[in-house]
């Protein structure tokens, strides 16, 4: 086994139902993978713009480049850091990595040197796979990253003109790439650590989610089997795929049970005609595209689509409506990268598939509602914060003691950050999400921690005090606005040149900055942000553009 410390363990009680309950596995997720592709080796497994390959080719695939990754010198539980888009390779490369035993860790193509160079720091990874072509030159900017951060000593890279897959591996004949592959995969077991996923923390650059092989894949499966999904379901998936859900709910869950991923890209006019041609019967759709769906012409594009689960923000009935007049049954998915999944089932009533978010998906997932900042529940009904635990919800942040400390309760379970309620419809109980604790900015399914951006605004020469907020916004959800208080102007395109020379990502960026003598207070003295929130949604309504 490949065991490390700094991954907090699950407690010893819980591991031993879940697995004598035989929710968790006893092979790797390669492992897991390569079963299934060994029972429908001539169905499709994945479909991209880039091309499409069967599970026999995708399992060949990844043994290959699995073996050509150790080739260079990588060992297994090295991590590899992923900032890469939703194509063909993404998918094979994440399975190679697996099948190395190499640790994924799941960065954006849109973070910059804030972001990347800390979660190097925290992980101390050892490669960099990096998407060529983009309009922003990541290749560049991993050479740039690599220059103060001396354990990344492998750039790898995908894109059409300019990969390094292509090669990896190619000089090997089978018996050596069968002896490397399972060389690796004789360290691994089923509980350790698989992949690095990324917080939507509530401090300082997102905290490193632990996933491990056994619960993660669990989490996938039952995600697939709560859906229906067969051999014969097309899974459509315009969200990042290298997101907690493009992994759980597209590449995992489709791959557990001999479905086929189409990928599109978060383009999702563009990608209409991709997922048309391929059938997609079923798809995860993030509040970001909600508008996309509304557009005429859009869904009629779409002629198989069955299932719609809806995620990231309260449901538009106008948009639940439009899709369940056209024979499409609409739910609701409530997810995090930390493990909990609540969404509805395929028999939920209308009304609680409109209202809710559903039902947990494990029946060994436990809930409860606690007043913030206590251990006691709230009553039925009364809202509180969402806590957890389960066979898939993490025991514990990446090396984060002190983080840990406050994220979880005395007994184990997680502080998720946000508001939800019990509701009840006919006669079952149904989660309600009611807003959130943690201050986090969820812009078109990308989250902005507030007081990240608040303490980058603080290092300016000029600015004396900062608050962040969100602001409505139709097609994303929510933008971020900044209110400051400086000793010279201060203006949008001055914060925006900060923060870009600062080396943060561009979608972290307020969109709108207001220069006040003084931030509102409480009459405990912290910032009042309610009223800030108040002020901003009642400027944009009243049409005060910025």
């Amino acid at each position: 086994m490949i065991t490390d410390e700094l991954v907090p363990p699950f407690r010893p009680e819980l591991a031993e139902r879940y697995r004598a309950a035989g929710l968790w596995g006893s092979r790797s997720i390669a492992r897991e993978f390569t079963a299934v592709a060994q029972r429908h080796p001539g169905q499709v497994a994945v479909v991209t713009e880039q091309g499409s390959l069967t599970y026999a080719e995708l399992d060949e695939q990844t043994d290959r480049i699995g073996a050509g990754l150790l080739d260079l010198g990588l060992q297994p539980g090295d991590r590899v850091i992923f900032q890469v888009t939703n194509r063909l390779e993404t998918v094979v490369v994440w399975y190679a990595c697996l099948k190395a035993a190499l640790v994924p860790v799941a960065t954006l193509a849109a973070h910059r040197a804030h972001e990347i160079a800390e979660i190097s720091r925290q992980c101390s990874a050892t490669a960099h796979l990096v998407e060529a072509g983009l309009p922003f030159d990541l290749v560049a900017f991993a050479h740039d990253i690599a220059t103060d951060h001396p354990t990344l000593r492998h750039l790898i890279t995908i894109g059409a003109e300019a990969s390094s897959l292509d090669t990896l591996g190619a000089d090997l004949s089978e018996t050596a790439i069968r002896a490397r592959i399972d060389e690796a995969q004789s360290g691994v077991g089923p509980d350790d650590l698989a992949a690095l996923q990324l917080s939507g923390g509530t401090t300082g650059v997102p905290k490193l989610i632990p996933r491990r092989h056994a619960e993660y894949w669990y989490n996938a499966a039952a995600y697939a089997r709560r859906l229906g999904w067969t051999t014969e379901t097309k899974v459509g998936h315009l969200i990042p795929v290298i997101h907690n859900a493009g992994i759980t709910c597209a590449i995992h869950a489709a791959h557990s049970c001999g479905a086929t991923l189409v990928l599109g890209t978060p383009d999702a006019a563009a990608s209409a005609a991709l997922l048309g041609g391929a059938d997609v019967d079923s798809a995860l759709i993030g509040h970001g595209h909600f508008g996309a769906l509304l557009q005429p012409g859009f869904l009629d594009q779409l002629p198989a689509l069955r299932q719609v689960l809806l995620s990231g923000t309260k449901v538009p009935e106008t948009l639940f409506d439009e899709l369940e007049r056209r024979g499409i049954w609409t739910g609701q998915l409530f997810g995090m990268g930390e493990g909990l999944f609540v969404m509805s089932r395929l028999d939920d009533p209308t009304e609680a598939r409109l209202r809710t978010v559903g039902t947990p998906l494990s029946e060994y997932d436990e809930v409860r509602i606690l007043l913030p900042g206590a251990e006691a529940e709230a009553p039925y009904g009364g809202i509180g914060e969402l806590c957890c635990r389960g066979p898939y919800t993490i025991p514990g942040y990446y090396a984060a003691g002190e983080r840990n400390a406050v994220a979880f309760t005395s007994d184990g379970f997680y502080r998720t950050g946000d508001l939800a309620r019990w509701g009840t419809y006919d006669g079952k109980p149904q989660l309600l999400i009611e807003g959130r604790i943690k201050d986090v900015i969820n812009r078109g399914g990308e989250k902005i921690n507030a007081e990240e951006i608040e303490l980058l605004l603080l290092r300016h020469a000029d600015i004396h005090q900062a608050a962040v907020v969100a602001m409505p916004d139709a097609r994303l959800g929510e933008r971020s606005c900044a209110y400051v208080v400086a000793g010279a102007a201060v203006d949008l395109a001055a914060v925006q040149r900060y923060l870009e020379s600062l080396g943060v990502a561009k979608f972290k960026w307020p969109e709108r900055v207001e220069q006040l003598d003084d931030l509102p207070r409480t009459n405990v003295g912290k910032i009042d942000k309610s009223r800030l929130r108040d002020r901003v949604a009642a400027a944009l309504r009243a049409g005060a553009g910025g």
